[in-house]
């Protein structure tokens, strides 16, 4: 009686495991449809650098990785139905990168915003691009190619794209207070009217639900300066896979617990 053929075993093994997780998906997706979904979304997307260092790639090739996995995310958030996704792209901190670094982030960021205003994908579904973030601080090239989704997407309003970039929370509140302080200064306003509300009128994300669910991948269980006043109630999921690495499999478990929680505390 001939061996059994490891790389036929390997083969069925991988088969099974891929039908496997294709009918997970499909479940959990019923279930995610006949449940409240989440209006706002926000990510933190962490483990760029990590994920191409552990796959011998160059540090860019894992910011590329990164990029390509938002394309992806995009047709998930659509799939599930979220209609506003928030994604924290680069934080002030990161700036001071090594220059290569940045020189190389910039250029995709440019490329990404070019790319996205002319995205078959965004105007089929009437999506609106912004930018949030002090963008005064980024080069002209990337604040033109903001500038050009901006423009193509304005208009739209069934769906919401944020990408924070050159962003910081402490800073996007020092600011509110700032825009606040001057309007006391002037005698516009009583210091006594200032209450949570106005403040939120304030910040970048004046017009937008707060999120409900905020996922951060890359192991890391913090939220790192992202919406800090936004997130004040919202839930925290986080994964423990690279950005670059996460898989439909992994978002869709991250909306589902969310589902749970939310059942839960009887919301």
């Amino acid at each position: 009686m001939a061996a059994p053929d490891p790389t036929t075993s390997k083969s069925l093994s991988g088969l099974f495991g891929v039908a496997l997780r294709e009918a997970t998906e499909r479940r959990l997706l019923e279930l995610i449809r006949k449940n409240p979904i989440p209006r706002h979304l926000a990510i933190i997307m962490d483990g760029n650098r990590r994920f191409a260092s552990a796959h011998g790639m160059l540090t860019a090739e894992g910011h590329v990785r990164g990029k390509d996995k938002i394309e992806e995310l995009l047709d998930w958030c659509l799939e599930v139905g979220i209609r506003v996704l928030t994604v924290f792209a680069l934080s002030t901190e990161n700036l001071s990168r090594p220059p290569e670094e940045v020189d190389d982030l910039m250029d995709l960021f440019e490329k990404s915003f070019r790319d996205i205003a002319v995205d078959e994908r965004v105007h089929r579904y009437r999506i609106r691009v912004r930018s949030i973030g002090d963008r005064e601080i980024l080069p002209r090239r990337v604040q033109a190619a903001i500038e050009v989704a901006e423009r193509a997407t304005k208009d739209y309003d069934a769906y919401r794209y944020n990408v924070a970039i050159a962003y910081g929370g402490r800073d996007e509140i020092v600011e509110a207070i700032r825009v606040l302080a001057r309007e006391v200064r002037a005698g516009r306003l009583d210091p006594e009217a200032i209450d949570a509300k106005m403040v939120s009128e304030h910040l970048y994300t004046s017009d937008l639900p707060d999120p409900d669910l905020v996922l951060r991948t890359s192991g890391e269980e913090r939220i790192s300066n992202f919406l800090l006043w936004q997130s004040a109630y919202s839930e925290l999921y986080f994964s423990d896979v690279m950005w670059p690495g996460l898989t439909r499999l992994d978002f869709l478990r991250a909306i589902r617990t969310f589902q749970t929680r939310q059942r839960r505390y009887g919301h």
